[in-house]
């Protein structure tokens, strides 16, 4: 993966030179490696894990950590891939997006300032007003149980918020526990303060008969609430599968000697499939499911071109620098981007958007998560291609495809 350390955009012919800057990291491929979840399986159907993967050295156990910043995307890295505004900006002065996690990670504040500092991105900070971290009922204080896992998550997702929107106001909703009693508590108490967008960077490892009874706290009409639609491959999540959410898949991105800079085909573990439960709502018009489908858009996931991740609340050594992986990592780069538009307000749900403008996005081509195809002895099986592998025009695993610049939403 190469590296670009600054938030400015540097042109294509640096680019295409596979130039860094100063602090960038050493800029060479990831070393051999492995992967692991970073949260703990769900308690039972009516919980969440959340989404998200470390890489880990070939052990598959210990995370592959450095002291200092040296591998994984960094914000201007992203930045160029999705072709998101960048340039000098006043942290805080932006739309307010919403990261909702269950539990705390007591350190989130002080992780999220290494990470900005390190790409040269604004101070974001509760003194300011432009970090607010709050219980789910909307008070600072007292805040959930610590959680390493999910503490994590936490970091991965206001860091990624940072990386594509600095100038966003963060709202961190931290549930009480990872049940979607709570998290649909912490979902409806960022809508009640203001949010423009949610991200949702957990779910199910797949559907359950009472899923349609946590709607209500999804159902947020002129607000992008987003969810990130799993990493065990083919077959659908909750809440990604909720028709009224924006289901987020996931993709392998590199660095490409193309005028775009970068190319993404499916990744193999993001989430994707009909819903056996959620209506179609009008703007999806693909033939081979009569109802919801997932995903709608998709930005990266795969672990193999993670990013790079702050985090000293679950690290040890002073390892502190993670590369992270998983639909954790789509979901809010897609909020943030849909904070940028700021034009989900004007319109009843925002993932209609980009069915209106597919022509401002990147089609992703390539690559699959599962075999759909044929009919088979597994329920799994489809019989349609694209929803496993990332065709023309719509598919499961990508969507629409990724983001070209805020057109698209």
């Amino acid at each position: 993966m190469r590296r670009i350390s600054t938030v400015v955009f540097v042109s294509f012919a640096l680019l295409a030179l596979g130039s860094s800057s100063a602090g960038a990291g050493n800029g060479n491929d990831l070393p051999a490696h492995k992967d692991k979840d970073v949260c703990a399986k769900a308690n039972g159907p009516d919980a969440a894990a959340c989404f998200s993967k470390v890489v880990t050295e070939t052990d598959g156990v210990t995370p592959l950590a450095t002291p200092t910043y040296q591998n994984g995307y960094g914000p201007a890295d992203l930045q160029s891939a999705y072709k998101v505004p960048s340039g000098p900006v006043v942290a805080g002065s932006g739309p307010t997006v919403a990261i909702v996690d269950a539990y705390a990670n007591p350190n989130a504040e002080s992780d999220l300032a290494t990470y900005r500092s390190q790409f040269e991105l604004p101070a974001c900070t509760t003194i300011s007003g432009c970090l607010r971290i709050v219980n789910q009922n909307g008070a600072a204080s007292p805040l959930p149980a610590g959680n390493t896992g999910w503490g994590q998550e936490i970091d991965l997702d206001i860091e990624m918020l940072s990386a594509i929107c600095p100038q966003c106001k963060i709202l961190l909703v931290e549930a009480n526990s990872n049940s979607f009693a709570d998290l649909g508590a912490a979902v409806n108490r960022a809508a009640a303060m203001g949010a423009t967008a949610i991200s949702n960077s957990y779910g199910t490892s797949g559907e359950f008969p009472g899923e349609t009874s946590y709607d209500s706290y999804y159902n947020h009409p002129r607000i992008a609430v987003t969810a990130s639609s799993g990493d065990s491959g083919y077959g659908v999540s909750f809440p990604a599968g909720d028709n009224h959410v924006v289901a987020v898949g996931g993709t392998n991105l590199v660095g490409a000697a193309n005028a775009r800079g970068w190319t993404e085909s499916a990744w193999s573990g993001a989430g994707s499939g009909c819903s056996a439960y959620f209506a179609k709502m009008p703007w999806q018009t693909d033939t081979g499911c009569a109802r919801r489908m997932e995903a709608d858009v998709s930005a990266v996931a795969d672990p193999n071109t993670g990013v790079a991740v702050y985090d000293s609340y679950g690290s040890t050594g002073g390892n502190n620098w993670y590369v992270f992986g998983g639909t954790s990592v789509s979901s809010p780069i897609i909020a943030a981007v849909y904070g940028l538009a700021g034009n989900a307000g004007t319109v009843d749900y925002a993932a209609k958007i980009p069915y209106g403008h597919t022509a401002a996005l990147f089609d992703v081509v390539g690559g699959s998560n599962g075999n759909c195809n044929g009919n088979g002895n597994s329920k799994k099986r489809s019989g349609q291609p694209y929803f496993c592998t990332a065709v023309t025009g719509y598919d499961g695993p990508t969507g629409l495809g990724t983001p070209n610049g805020t057109g698209g939403f």
